[in-house]
């Protein structure tokens, strides 16, 4: 992977220069939250996808943790715009981390321990592979369930939540799927390992509500605006397991996954085995906005003229670690 520049407590440093103490809190308790967001390159330029949201959910996440970011969402919204035209990159994948770095002594209580934030770009094409938009993927339902409610905050995009994810991942894929649905502790169905899911029956599209234990995604409620824009009927409603295997279609959204359709779920078939109509109709209008850049809704932030060129924010001279 290429790599460059980091944006590491309010400086641009080279990747190389972007480290931190082995004896940081987030390394040994998992004392970190983060955000995963897109920049496109669309026929107006190279835009980054619902900047403010994402880094507002960014904020909340740190504060769910108590952790106090020493930056406004402004300074983090102009820090991920420098980072991205810094990079010289048309399109990229923009990961912002918030962290409980060292303070000088080790212990489960993260309070001591000072607040760190980075941000850093690299290219990344389709998560689930490039033919997974059209012809969708294998999926397989997880023989781990997804944290029960108030023992972890799931609407915390926190990185202790996805060694639970990286549980679900590792199994499917070691089982020869693609990805893995996690139900609920009641049996429920919750979400993809970095997912949401949607569920299409009989012209009505279900998704799972926000009380079985999902990360309320970003990409998610833009496919349920998009949706209604079309005049499907969306319902978020606890949905069970064999729900799963009579569907008419199934799709994942997500920053990385954007709108992907399910093609079989254990080895049950999804409806005719590809992309159905209404799961193609909401992609199509997904990628008209982030690949065209027509975007009624205002959910794309453009980059300057020429910032994609590496025309953008100048790096330090002096590392901030």
């Amino acid at each position: 992977m290429r790599t460059h520049d980091v944006w590491f407590n309010g400086q641009l440093v080279p990747f190389d220069q972007a480290t931190v103490p082995i004896l940081t809190h987030a390394l040994h308790y998992g004392s970190s939250v983060f955000e995963g967001i897109r920049c496109y390159k669309t026929d107006r330029g190279s835009a980054v996808f619902r900047l403010s949201e994402h880094m507002q959910r960014l904020i909340d996440s740190a504060k769910i943790y108590r952790m106090e970011i020493p930056y406004t969402l402004d300074e983090l919204n102009q820090a991920v715009l420098d980072t991205v035209s810094a990079s010289g990159l048309d399109a990229c994948y923009i990961r912002p981390l918030v962290y409980r770095g060292f303070g000088g002594k080790m212990g489960v209580n993260p309070l001591g321990n000072p607040v760190e934030v980075a941000i850093a770009v690299w290219e990344w094409g389709k998560y689930l592979g490039p033919e997974a938009l059209e012809q969708g993927v294998d999926v397989q339902v997880a023989t781990w369930n997804r944290y029960a409610p108030n023992t972890l905050p799931a609407m915390a995009k926190a990185g202790g939540n996805y060694l639970n994810s990286s549980l679900i991942k590792m199994e499917a894929v070691l089982n020869g799927f693609e990805e893995g649905i996690a139900l609920t502790t009641e049996g429920l169905v919750s979400e993809g390992s970095g997912e949401n899911l949607f569920l299409v029956k009989g012209g009505v599209v279900y998704t799972t509500p926000a009380a079985q234990s999902i990360l309320t995604g970003i990409t998610r409620a833009s496919v349920m605006t998009l949706l209604k824009e079309q005049g499907v009927e969306v319902r978020e409603q606890a949905m069970p397991r064999e729900l799963l295997y009579l569907a008419d279609e199934l799709f994942f959204t997500g920053t990385a996954a954007e709108v992907t359709p399910i093609r079989s779920v254990d080895r049950y078939t999804v409806g005719e085995g590809r992309r159905g109509p209404i799961t193609e109709r909401v992609q199509r209008a997904f990628l008209d906005v982030v690949e065209t850049g027509n975007d009624p809704h205002g959910w794309l932030t453009f980059l300057p003229a020429g910032a994609a060129s590496g025309d953008g924010a100048t790096r330090a001279a002096e590392p901030a670690v």
